[in-house]
């Protein structure tokens, strides 16, 4: 582990982009030569100075080598002079104060390399005559000690060459500091042991003695015992090793795994102190403490330990023992108990009889699905907990869910296995039999009224039917519905599903009989041919019988004409299957296949007409997106493939052109990030269409694509543009309270008119709380206030300003979009509903009229009881108000005719019996005056006990 370090160096801010160098090269080479992070403050920042990261000798190097660039650059006078390294301590002087004071005292810069760079140069930088003064000073210690000063050479042991050193080479810095010696230790990469001492020769006894010193003054020990006592002597989260180290923090203890022996490591006295207290802890352990070894085949060990340590944690808390189990990696059979003598015996016991007993015991594989595994273990694991309570001696183990087995493993005892065997799987045979699935194709629009306000109609299915309906996401695509539970329940619910679609709308249902060994080709690959019929006939469904049923019947349901339009190619298609049917793939780019088709499919069906074979186009779920498919006579298909290869030609055939478009429109084609652009590229295969950049006042427009996309797009910008300029405005006056309704759930109704009629629709601002006009504002002295003079001016007639909508578009187009908004205002209509029936209507806290109002769609308000009217009023669109009213007349009728029914079976006879006889009459727990009571549809009640007048009611 490298320890990483920072440090900063300040040089002038001008000098920091020739650190930098060109294109940052002479800043990522330093960083590579010194191993370093270099980071130099930004142009704006009025810092200089600059941060180093990395190890310690890598930031010296680094920092030597910026110093040495901020000195070449320095505009003052720059000279080197070459010392020998070994001098350089004596220049720099202890803790480098000798250099730093001649700095000072010249006003000179004075770089000297740092130990770990291997250069002899000293670069001095500054005023021409201070820098001569310094460098003249230099040289006079320089000669000096090369004069005066001589060496000897010491060995000292390679580990005691760091104590020499000390922290951050404090102790060589203090032992020159101390004696005037410089110390040279060899490099940690060399194996030397020499320490060379170079001094004034009076001086060098004196330093060996410090050198020795600082050698001893730390040492390493070590104690001896047992690997397996390591941990007793480290203790829980290491309190017991903590108090030695609190005692003697300077002392390092090191535990190697495997070895039988403990290293320490710190001042001599201390690592003293703390041996002795190690060989006193060691001796007791080794009296108190005992350990055992067992063999036990490691398939049993996870058995052993138990779901999430269970089992071994047990045995170590009961017995106060430490278990070691090897990981299944090592394929070991040894287990370690350590600890209390006696703790040891008891779990080493333990442990041998819960060995033999599952080597006794009985593994069984059970074949169950993967798609139930989930089931059976249940939410949060509450149904296999269930099991397992019901069967405690029988482990019983899940496959990975990736591994994708259908494997589950149960051990234990052989009668306990056999039980839970059966139990689960009767289980599997339950879920086997609620799983079955089927997929119910629904038109979209129609599953918000299957799922019902609040879930309501959705729920209901679910409970009645004792099912589970997935319905697909709002935004998705998909309109099958899927049901699944038991077979006859998930008929059941495919009944009513289909039932309220049918009531909903004019959908009808046909069945074509065509032989069932034709199934097959005509759905096609993953069913692309069925598809295509279908999406071709408005959406309708086409349901074929499930395979191997012998059925020929097939099923089209959907709206009246699209049914008989895909009957009609159904059939035609199995004729032609019948007779001869021939097949060719062609190749084309998929943006090309929306060009292909042509707007609402045009394109495509000229081709289709003309030669009468079937052209299939890939959907978004098809793996290969560039397969088109013909199908029909070999006739019919080579005259398609002809006119397609031909129209694909064309498209390769990449054209530039250009056309004039007034710059008032250019914005109208480049908002919302080219929304307009996006769908022309889209629908002509992929066209480039270039606009001039705002600002150039340019009306050049450019397009790039296949000479076909480009003349249709042109021809598709011009109509937007006619149609841009033939655009107005018009206004659309409905109350307020109205537009939210109007616009549907998130819009969606408004949406779906701007998209059908191609106009923009704007709603004007909420008005919170508006005045009353009825009533102007009216100032305390009598005088109109403003807004009361301006109600008097405008026309009480003209409509409000909230309650205006705004529709932009050509005049037609406006015309058609204004009828349908008023088309979605919700009208009023009254129902005369007898008062006493308005509580049953309402139903038990609002139930009943809830329903009413999810079925029909619309908003029923039942008069206050205070005010004992009989009027019903109903709201909501006018296509839905006579569905409501003839339902809620129905509902009036059915109340009616309980009501009648109530009033007969109000009669009362009381017949006086003696008490003693009560307990015959009721019987057993009730069992023969129930049956009275059932068999006569009467209500019977008896007095109670205490009560004088003994009668039965009647």
């Amino acid at each position: 582990l490298v320890l990483q370090a920072s440090a900063t160096v300040a040089i002038p801010k001008e000098h920091h982009r020739f650190v930098i160098g060109k294109n940052g090269e002479k800043l990522q080479d330093l960083e590579l030569k010194t191993a370093t992070k270099i980071q130099i403050p930004r142009p704006d920042d009025p810092s200089n100075q600059i941060k180093i990261t990395g190890t310690k000798e890598g930031i010296e190097k680094a920092r030597h080598e910026i110093l040495l660039i901020s000195a070449e650059q320095d505009k003052r006078a720059v000279e080197r002079l070459d010392v020998e390294k070994v001098y350089h301590p004596f220049i720099a002087g202890p803790y480098n104060k000798l250099v730093s004071e001649l700095m000072q005292d010249t006003g000179t810069r004075i770089n000297i390399p740092p130990p770990s760079v291997n250069k002899t140069e000293i670069v001095f930088t500054g005023e021409k005559e201070q820098l001569a003064q310094a460098v003249a000073r230099v040289k006079k210690i320089y000669e000096e000690k090369k004069k005066k000063t001589t060496t000897i050479a010491v060995e000292v042991k390679k580990s005691q060459h760091k104590y020499v050193i000390g922290p951050k080479g404090n102790s060589l810095q203090e032992i020159l500091e101390k004696t005037g010696v410089s110390v040279e230790i060899p490099p940690t990469d060399s194996s030397s042991e020499t320490v060379i001492l170079r001094g004034e020769p009076e001086k060098l006894g004196q330093a060996l003695t410090e050198v020795y010193a600082k050698a001893n003054s730390f040492t390493v020990s070590s104690v001896s015992a047992p690997s397996w006592l390591h941990r007793f002597i480290i203790g829980k989260k290491g309190q017991n090793l903590a108090k030695i180290t609190q005692q003697m923090p300077k002392v390092h203890i090191e535990f190697t795994e495997g070895e039988d022996k403990i290293t320490l490591e710190g001042p001599t006295e201390d690592v003293n102190v703390a041996q002795e207290q190690i060989e006193v802890m060691v001796k007791d352990l080794i009296n108190r403490m005992d350990y055992a070894e067992i063999n036990v085949d490691h398939k049993f060990h996870r058995h052993l330990i138990g779901k999430n340590g269970a089992n071994i944690n047990r045995i170590k808390d009961l017995y106060k023992v430490s278990v070691r189990i090897p990981p299944d990696n090592e394929k070991s059979n040894l287990i370690r108990i350590e600890g209390d003598p006696q703790g040891v015996q008891q779990a080493k016991k333990e442990l041998l009889e819960l060995a033999s007993r599952m080597e006794n015991e009985r593994t069984k594989d059970l074949i169950i699905e993967q798609k139930f595994h989930r089931t059976i273990i249940g939410q949060k694991g509450e149904r296999i907990r269930e099991i397992r309570e019901k069967f405690p001696e029988v482990i019983i183990n899940f496959p990975d869910p990736a591994h994708k087995s259908d494997i589950v493993q149960l051990r234990g005892p052989k009668n306990e296995v056999e039980k839970c065997t059966k139990y689960m799987q009767k289980m599997v045979a339950d879920l086997v039999e609620n799983s079955f699935s089927i997929s119910v194709p629904i038109f979209k629009q129609f599953h918000k009224n299957i799922i019902g306000k609040g879930g309501a109609n959705i729920k209901k299915i679910r409970e009645e039917s004792n099912t589970k309906i997935d319905l697909p996401a709002e935004n998705s695509n998909s309109e099958t519905i899927v049901i699944t539970g038991k077979r006859a329940n998930c008929e059941a619910a495919r009944h009513r599903i289909l039932a309220i679609q049918k009531e909903l709308a004019n959908i009808t249902e046909v069945e074509v009989s065509i032989p069932s060994k034709l199934h097959n080709s005509l759905i096609g690959t993953k069913g692309r041919f069925i598809r295509s019929i279908m999406e071709e006939c408005g959406g309708v469904h086409i349901h074929f019988p499930t395979e191997g049923s012998g059925s020929d019947t097939v099923t089209i349901r959907g709206p009246a004409q699209d049914v008989e339009k895909a009957k009609k190619q159904l059939l035609h298609l199995a004729e032609e299957k019948q007779t001869k049917s021939y097949t060719v793939d062609l190749r084309a780019k998929p943006e090309y296949h929306k060009f292909l088709i042509g707007k609402g499919g045009g394109n495509i069906r000229k081709v289709r007409d003309s030669t009468g074979a079937r052209i299939i186009f890939p959907t978004s779920e098809d793996k290969d997106q560039e397969l088109i498919t013909i199908m029909g006579t070999e006739e019919a298909v080579k005259e398609a493939q002809k006119e397609l290869e031909a129209l694909i030609k064309n498209l390769d055939n990449v054209v530039e052109d250009s056309m004039v478009v007034d710059p008032k429109h250019h914005r109208h084609f480049v908002i919302r990030r080219g929304q307009v652009l996006r769908e022309i590229a889209d629908e002509y295969g992929g066209v480039m269409v270039s606009f001039p950049r705002s600002g150039t006042q340019s009306d050049k427009v450019t397009l790039k694509g296949a000479k076909d996309c480009v003349e249709a797009a042109k021809k598709r910008i011009q109509e937007i543009i006619e149609d841009l300029e033939a655009q107005v405005t018009i206004e659309c006056t409905i109350p307020q309270k109205f537009h939210r309704s109007i616009m549907g759930p998130k819009g969606s109704r408004i949406q779906q008119i701007t998209r059908d009629y191609g106009v923009q629709i704007k709603f004007p601002d909420r008005e919170e709380n508006p005045a009353p006009v009825a009533e102007p504002a009216v100032q305390e002295n009598g005088e109109e206030g403003g807004e009361g003079k301006d109600m008097k001016d405008a026309d009480p007639s003209s409509p409000k300003k909230c309650d205006i909508i705004i529709i932009s578009g050509r005049r037609e187009k406006c015309e058609a979009a204004k009828e349908a908004l008023q088309a979605l205002v919700p009208v009023t209509t009254e129902v005369e509903v007898p008062f006493d029936l308005h509580r049953y209507i309402i139903g038990q806290k609002g139930s009943g009229i809830r329903k009413m109002m999810d079925e029909f769609e619309v908003n029923i308000q039942v008069p206050a009881p205070e005010l004992q009217s009989d009027i019903i009023t109903i709201t909501g669109l006018a296509t839905n108000l006579d569905r409501a009213k003839a339902g809620l007349l129905e509902r009036v009728k059915e109340l009616q005719a309980e009501q009648e029914d109530r009033a007969l079976r109000s009669f009362k006879l009381t017949v006086t019996v003696d008490p003693k006889y009560h307990p015959k009459i009721i019987g057993r727990k009730g069992a023969v005056i129930t049956q009275i009571r059932t068999e006569h549809e009467v209500n019977i009640q008896f007095p109670d006990k205490d009560d004088e007048s003994q009668v039965r009611e009647q």
